[in-house]
């Protein structure tokens, strides 16, 4: 089997990869690449709290413990949803196929 799956790609490593897929004269889409990487930054601290922390906490109540779920995992969630949308809205110079199949690609 091969090694463990690397998720730890720098960040500057996927602003270049980024960055040579959009036109860098669309304002927004230079501004796009900047939210999507501030938003992997953040999943990446939280995400590192929460191993630290582990996913579950212990809540006090008066005289009661609770055992629930990190709320940072939540909040997680909302980043990588931030993310997933901002991956789907980008604008990559090489999405126009338009013109690069024939009939000839059908089966």
């Amino acid at each position: 089997m091969a090694g463990k799956l690397r998720t730890d790609v720098g960040i500057d490593k996927i602003k270049d990869f980024l960055m040579s897929k959009i036109d860098l004269n669309s304002p927004v889409e230079v501004e796009k690449v900047g939210r999507y990487l501030k938003h992997i930054e953040m999943y990446r601290r939280m995400d590192k709290t929460v191993q630290k922390e582990g996913v579950s906490i212990q809540v006090l109540n008066g005289g009661q413990a609770f055992v629930k779920s990190h709320p940072l995992l939540s909040e997680m969630n909302k980043v990588n949803s931030s993310i997933m949308h901002i991956e789907r809205t980008f604008k990559f110079l090489d999405d126009d196929d338009s013109g690069k199949f024939t009939t000839d690609d059908l089966v």
